[in-house]
């Protein structure tokens, strides 16, 4: 499987001049997944195709540009509104740091150094230890879209703390890691403590999975450990299909769509849990309980911003077409209870990043240890570049008792 892969994995040759249309992004995530095939083949050509991938934005004049020059344009020269995002920098310093482990070439492990660094001035969120995914560089200025953790960013960022500490025998970039590991464990769940993975259809959860296993089995964090048990405990007895695909929302119902249209983006941190969690308690069984089979669905159209929820129960899901307006613009945020979701993404309803519309799919779930009164709010989120403005329309909801 992994030779195939190596077979049909994408050439990065130089991203330079007017010739550079590659987002820069997309070359980091295929230079992690071209040394982790070296890893698993030992196929010299996985290997060079990490290097060419990982060059191609080191070496690019397309990207490292504007006000802050030390973090990448996710498309070149600044289009689509100056967004620089932390889907590039933070697998930029994983992909370096795995093949400074895979060449010994001290270059990469200074590049993933410096990079953290940046990284740290502007992604790092000024109140909590957690990474927003996104900088506007309008070339005078770099300003921070706050509250949009991202579990691939931050997973890597844990990652790469970690892996630095081991490397550099600097323990503080540890110690980065054990407290951005402690929000997300205490500030990104719903209220039962289990995960909510808030993002759209542009964000995968198995970084971060594979972040907590690095910190349960390499450094032995009991925090961290305890996390991936209760979120695959959640995942597995809740959130899955009779297929044994899992939805976004591990402490949500299941996708209600056939499954050819559950895509790699909703089911990867259910599967990714699911591995972990068999690694960490290998005879440990979880039994599927009735979850949300005893919810009461009621049929609303959602549309107005602000607008408001009102019900009794102990958890809530909301259904509606994702990417209905296809295929980014268009969010809004989430008030429970009167306060704002820690992770400000709220509903980013119209991006899919598959192109197309899926029909009656969860929009936003959450649920608590016992029922009780809640409210939520809906309001028109701040518009931007990146989500756009506001947009929302949930079709029906379930109410669990």
């Amino acid at each position: 499987m992994f030779q195939s892969l190596v077979a049909t994995a994408a050439v990065y040759g130089p991203c330079k001049g007017s010739g550079c249309d590659g987002w820069s992004d997309v070359p980091e995530w295929d230079a992690i997944a071209n040394e982790r095939e070296y890893e698993v083949t030992g196929n010299a050509r996985a290997l060079d195709l990490a290097k060419r991938a990982y060059a191609s934005v080191r070496d690019s004049d397309a990207h490292a540009l504007g006000a802050c020059p030390a973090v990448h344009f996710q498309r070149p020269f600044g289009t689509g509104g100056g967004v620089k995002t932390l889907e590039t920098d933070s697998n930029a310093i994983k992909a370096a740091l795995l093949l400074w482990k895979a060449t010994g070439d001290r270059g990469y492990l200074d590049d993933a150094r410096a990079t953290y660094a940046s990284v740290r001035q502007y992604f790092l969120d000024p109140a909590l230890p957690l990474y927003s995914v996104y900088v506007y560089d309008d070339g005078a200025s770099c300003s921070q879209l706050p509250g949009r953790f991202f579990a691939s960013v931050n997973g890597n960022m844990i990652w790469n703390g970690v892996v630095l500490a081991s490397e550099t025998g600097n323990e503080q970039y540890f110690a980065h890691a054990v407290q951005t590991a402690k929000a997300v464990d205490e500030s990104l769940g719903d209220g039962r403590g289990i995960f909510a993975d808030l993002q759209a259809e542009n964000d995968i959860v198995e970084p971060l999975v594979e972040a907590f296993y690095v910190l349960a089995v390499e450094r032995r964090v009991d925090f961290a450990r305890a996390w991936i048990l209760k979120t695959a405990a959640a995942a597995i007895s809740t959130a899955r299909t009779p297929e044994g695909l899992y939805g976004r929302f591990f402490d949500g119902p299941p996708p209600t769509a056939p499954t050819t249209l559950v895509t790699a983006w909703q089911t990867n941190g259910g599967l990714a849990l699911a591995i972990a969690a068999g690694a960490l308690a290998p005879t440990e069984a979880v039994p599927r309980e009735e979850g949300w089979a005893m919810g009461k669905g009621v049929a609303r159209e959602i549309t107005a911003l602000p607008s408001s929820l009102e019900f009794t129960g102990s958890g809530i899901a909301l259904f509606g077409t994702l990417g209905e307006s296809c295929c980014e613009p268009g969010h809004a945020s989430v008030a429970i209870d009167g306060t704002e979701t820690v992770d400000r993404t709220g509903i980013w309803q119209n991006k899919s990043f598959a192109a197309r519309a899926f029909q009656d799919t969860l929009l936003f779930s959450w649920r608590w240890p016992a029922s009780g009164p809640h409210r939520l709010d809906f309001g028109p989120s701040t518009t931007n570049a990146k989500e756009g403005g506001p947009f929302l329309h949930v079709r029906r909801y379930v109410v669990l008792p």
